[in-house]
């Protein structure tokens, strides 16, 4: 069993921030570090290699941005001709051939679902988009939500392994893996440029991080974690990481205020409404799949259900910001995180 958690007083942050500065000087014959950016899926990535030489780390990058594109062709509900897209256009009509991506990653999805007690659920869209966060922000009407509540059925999500097959058995139904999609596509982008040559990298698709290896000196990725309620980059502490991924759910990333009131995208699957439990989770864990799907859920559980799931999962850890400001970390991460004094 372990130990008590610890509880810090509030200032803790949610949105991981890679240390920039990763380029060592070294000799000659020192492994080379190289970083690049690119836009994909709707954000700017960044990857890291490591590599014996300077142009084998470039083609290790290449190849991870590879990856990250085949995988947003697959699964992108904003590509009309994607798996995804097809699934969702045929909901109640017809089953749909997937590709063992799709299908693992739907079930994955699935199993979010139930570790967080519906707290994860990627059939909740059509909510979301009744609220309109991402745009201008709207509060809808009760009713307006409620329309949307058989739509978010997860049994009726239908994969057929031997078919080959996904349904979705209600019609108008949707799913979008936006919430877990980028962890899954940053495991995949580590585990390709290992295979092209790379010792060490990180992987940043926005606030999803995949890390292997370590640097050249030996020291792990460093990474900030931001305050969830201070801009320009403030952080409340550091955090290392070594064959680990973090990922972070806040109220802060996007939202809307109207008569002072914040209303977010992270929306409860039970009332329909943004959950008021959290400020931020961020999760660690070794895949990024799991990371970024425990921390949606996880914020909607709140702090006490919350961080007794991440206690109870082998592997995982974890820090829940209450919506009062209260911070829990987990067992494993109170002698890891760095905390940094706050003006």
């Amino acid at each position: 069993m372990k130990p008590m958690r610890l509880v810090l007083p509030a200032f803790l942050g949610a949105s991981f921030v890679f240390w920039a500065g990763l380029v060592l000087s070294g000799h000659a014959a020192s492994p080379h570090v190289v970083k690049r950016g690119q836009m994909h899926m709707g954000t700017l990535v960044f990857l890291t290699a490591v590599a014996p030489e300077k142009q084998l780390a470039h083609d290790a990058i290449d190849q991870g941005f590879a990856e990250i594109h085949r995988l947003e062709q697959i699964l992108s509900t904003w590509i009309p001709c994607s798996e995804l897209s097809r699934i969702n256009a045929a909901a109640g009509q017809q089953a749909v051939k997937a590709g063992p991506e799709t299908m693992d990653l739907l079930e994955h999805s699935l199993e979010m679902a139930r570790l967080t007690e519906g707290g994860f659920n990627i059939a909740i869209g059509p909510a979301v988009e009744a609220w309109n966060v991402s745009r201008e922000g709207r509060i809808p009407s009760k009713d307006e939500l409620d329309a949307t509540r058989p739509l978010m059925d997860l049994s009726a999500i239908q994969i057929d392994k031997a078919a080959g097959t996904v349904y979705l058995a209600q019609s108008g139904m949707r799913v979008d893996i936006g919430g877990i999609g980028k962890g899954y596509a940053a495991d995949y982008a580590a585990r390709v440029m290992q295979e092209a040559g790379a010792l060490a990298g990180v992987v940043a698709i926005s606030g999803d991080i995949k890390t292997f290896g370590r640097m050249p000196d030996g020291q792990r990725f460093t990474f900030g974690i931001q305050h969830p309620r201070k801009e320009n980059g403030i952080t409340m502490g550091q955090l290392e990481l070594e064959d680990e991924a973090v990922s972070t759910a806040g109220d802060y990333q996007r939202y809307f205020e109207k008569d002072g009131i914040r209303y977010h995208h992270i929306l409860d699957p039970q009332t329909l409404q943004p959950a008021r439990l959290s400020q931020s989770v961020t999760i660690v864990a070794k895949t990024g799949v799991l990371a970024d799907g425990l921390d949606t859920g996880i914020f909607v559980m709140g702090p006490e259900q919350g961080m007794a799931l991440i206690e109870r999962l082998p592997g995982v850890e974890g820090v829940i910001i209450g919506a009062n400001g209260t911070v829990s970390v987990s067992t494993g991460l109170q002698n890891r995180l760095q905390l940094t004094p706050q003006p």
